[in-house]
């Protein structure tokens, strides 16, 4: 068999399925190994997420996930570890990281690939894949590579998604299932930056730097998708991790909506504290936002934060009290796959066995990682799929040789 990918699911994938007596080559067009798991998680890979489940990520079809995520778990990762001697933390909402560094994961995922015998080609950029099907044999996939011509019976694309292009990312995976005919979801950056127009934006962005806790929603229905985390201000919109999480839901034309202070009643608040208090109305909203922000954001509702609370009038506290709650904003675009951390789409789960990640109408051709329409929240799972959808695959592979 060959895989092309040697990132986090092309690696797992290699490991698992040579030490089940696969003989396998791991093609990769980069001449490092593993760039993106060395810089994730700030150097450190925050390499699962102890409550990873089909409900925390994205796609046409989550529910797709829960096979591979049920089939290999966090507990069997973190058994890897264990044998290597890998001390790790976890940080908080059950995101585990190396508490050395991210080399850590790459270190163990070469070994477990050198120890099972698999061939490694890099740098190897392909050039063109055919499929081949022989009278009365299995179908044989030709690919042109810099190596020369190499030939499987199997072929399996962990190419990734197109964040961060800098490291060599690229819609190879993309373009070779619609060479075969797989439908592919519009692929988008996720887990990304939000933009907005300069003129929307240019009141709020002397506000850059500025970071605290939200609630964060992509609507206000029952249905929408809310998260609460911190969100950080820039010069040219919202970052942070509340941010990247809502972007992967964000349809790329609604607005979004922040609590600015999520864990209050801010009408029975405001209230309360006219009647109490003979302070200023930027010296209470300091109390819960950094004075930059107590100072800015009020204005664009026309307070003038030195008014002192008992000159405020009652109707007045409540259009800010449900302001705070339901703080409006329409982005204008993602920072791009530049500053995207993941992609939204990719190969359609509903093209794919969920059991064996073979495509069901091309045989010996499987799609594992962040290629296919599967993309997790920040915080460890998009690793986590990774490890799954190589397992599975690998497994499903040497239960057939």
């Amino acid at each position: 068999m060959i895989i092309i990918g040697a990132g986090a699911a092309g690696m797992m994938c290699a490991a698992r399925a040579a030490a089940a007596g696969l003989s396998v080559q791991l093609l990769d067009h980069a001449q490092k190994l593993g760039e993106k798991i060395r810089i994730s998680g700030g150097g450190r890979c925050n390499f699962t997420n102890l409550g990873a489940s089909w409900e925390n990520y994205v796609s046409q079809n989550p529910r797709f996930a829960r096979y591979a995520l049920t089939y290999y778990r966090p507990s069997d990762f973190l058994a890897l570890l264990e044998r290597y001697q890998i001390p790790w933390h976890e940080k908080h909402k059950g995101q585990l990281f190396c508490d050395h560094s991210a080399q850590d994961i790459i270190d163990l995922l070469k070994n477990e690939c050198d120890v099972a015998g698999v061939r490694w080609r890099m740098p190897c950029a392909v050039e063109g894949v055919e499929r081949m099907v022989p009278a009365g044999a299995a179908p044989m996939y030709r690919l042109q590579t810099t190596a020369g011509v190499l030939s499987a019976e199997k072929l399996v694309v962990a190419t990734g998604g197109m964040a961060i292009p800098l490291l060599g990312a690229t819609d190879f995976g993309l373009s070779l299932a619609r060479q075969f005919g797989i439908k592919v979801v519009e692929p988008r950056p996720a887990l990304v930056p939000l933009l907005f127009q300069a003129e929307q934006w240019q009141r709020f962005s002397e506000l850059s730097g500025i970071s605290l806790e939200v609630l964060i929603a992509n609507g206000q229905g029952k249905k929408a998708q809310r998260f609460v985390e911190d969100v950080l201000f820039t010069h040219r919109g919202l970052s942070g991790p509340g941010v990247l999480q809502i972007s992967s839901y964000w349809d790329g034309q609604s607005p979004i909506y922040l609590n600015l202070n999520h864990q209050s009643n801010n009408e029975h608040w405001l209230l309360e504290e006219k009647r109490r208090s003979k302070q200023q109305l930027l010296t209470l909203l300091s109390t819960i936002w950094p004075k930059r922000l107590a100072q800015l954001w009020p204005q664009q509702l026309g307070f003038k934060t030195d008014i002192r609370m008992a000159e405020v009038a009652d109707k007045r506290l409540r259009e800010l009290a449900y302001a705070i709650e339901n703080w409006s904003l329409k982005p204008s675009a993602t920072a791009g796959y530049k500053k995207a951390e993941a992609m939204r789409g990719g190969v359609s789960t509903e093209t794919l066995n969920q059991k064996t990640m073979e495509a069901k109408a091309v045989a010996g051709l499987y799609f594992i990682g962040e290629v296919v329409d599967i993309t997790g929240w920040l915080g460890g799972y998009n690793f986590q799929w990774a490890w799954s959808s190589a397992v599975v695959c690998a497994d499903a592979m040497a239960a057939t040789q």
